[in-house]
């Protein structure tokens, strides 16, 4: 099948006209102007590489906490018809008993393809930066709590938030790096030098950068500060709660390439407002913005309800940020950080995951391994 359309987003520019020739579920040929013959449909508008969220917890009303197939698939389809085509499972604190029945039964789901791994973002926070985690299930992240969670995924874990300055939590970094997976830095109250010592230790990413970390200050830098002087990916929450479009433009200018949009959505992003949980705590979300229970109605932001193509249209509008450059962040930058090969760009060889936007940067449709899932 030849598809063609007004703008063609790859890596390396975008392609206006352009078009692509799809057999089953790979791209085999990306290219600009006319095609080879005449196309079997035209997508006009802008076709963009399905996104892939390394960092999401629900969806649709339904949360990946729960661990069962059913809730992982409503929070699939939620995000699909958004136009993320791959996406993390990510569970948040709980006791380690719970985390190891959920990643036991999510790990499946990775090895049937339905999601793309498991991102453990607990229990080895800090305390003071907890956030929206249940305060009395944070834990030290000693060997055998590291080996029990790894070994429940049997390889479906791909990657690992943690407070480095927590006892052992080095020796942790170190342990995850070995064992191949992703190791980030996150929800920490870390100086400068023990957010560098766990990247000199193999740390990889920043989880979420600024929320819930020490706060960047011109005499004490803190992880921040790391993670911006260092070659490494950061996460960033792009629903103008978490942060200011301004702070977007300065990062991205900051650290080109490195820049990974992410949802950190919970079960309430594409449902209505509501009183919802996120683990184990009480989450109320109201005008779109969630954060936890509390009598004033001012508690901590608790994840959000942003969907991916909600992210890239607030980079491009609020933030003025290239749309070639949020594309990377939406798709390409996060794939390659997870060793992500067959997704995440149009190119030949890749599989064939798409996003047809219009003019207003709206989904209008999606493709996922060559099937149409919206029309």
């Amino acid at each position: 099948m030849i598809v063609t359309a007004s703008q063609v987003v790859t890596p390396a520019r975008i392609l206006a006209p352009g078009w692509l020739h799809l057999d089953g579920d790979r791209i085999v040929e990306v290219g600009e102007g006319a095609p080879p013959r005449a196309p079997d449909v035209d997508l006009g508008g802008t076709v963009v590489p399905g996104f892939v969220d390394l960092h999401v917890h629900g969806g649709g009303g339904a949360s990946f906490e729960s661990g069962t197939s059913d809730a992982a698939d409503v929070v699939a389809a939620t995000h699909l018809a958004h136009g993320t085509t791959s996406m993390a499972a990510s569970l948040v604190t709980d006791t380690r008993e719970r985390m190891v029945d959920a990643v036991r039964e999510l790990a499946l789901l990775v090895q049937d393809g339905r999601l793309a791994g498991v991102h453990l973002e607990g229990p080895w926070l800090s305390p003071q930066r907890s956030g929206a985690h249940q305060p009395g299930s944070l834990t030290t992240p000693d060997p055998a709590s590291v080996d029990a969670l790894l070994a429940a995924g049997d390889g479906a874990v791909r990657m690992v938030t943690i407070a480095p300055e927590l006892p052992g939590g080095i020796d942790a970094v170190r342990r995850l790096v070995d064992a191949g997976v992703l190791a980030a830095i996150g929800h920490t109250d870390a100086t400068y030098d023990e957010a560098r010592a766990a990247l000199d230790a193999g740390a990889r990413l920043g989880t979420h950068l600024f929320n819930a970390m020490r706060p960047l200050h011109h005499r004490d830098p803190g992880p921040v500060g790391a993670l911006l002087d260092s070659p490494v990916d950061v996460e960033l929450i792009a629903d103008g709660v978490h942060l200011h479009p301004a702070l977007l433009r300065t990062v991205f200018a900051a650290k080109p390439g490195r820049c990974i949009l992410v949802t950190d959505a919970m079960a309430a992003a594409g449902a209505p407002d509501g009183d919802y949980a996120l683990g184990q705590m009480a989450v109320e979300v109201r005008e779109g913005v969630a954060r936890l229970a509390s009598p004033d109605g001012d508690g901590a932001i608790a994840g959000s309800t942003l969907t991916m193509d909600a992210a890239v249209r607030l980079a491009v509008r609020s933030a003025g940020l290239p749309l070639l450059d949020v594309v990377h962040a939406a798709s390409t930058a996060p794939a390659r950080a997870w060793g992500l090969g067959e997704v995440g760009a149009l190119e030949a060889g890749r599989r064939a995951d798409l996003v047809v936007l219009d003019g207003d940067l709206e989904v209008v449709r999606v493709m996922r391994a060559g099937a149409w899932a919206t029309r």
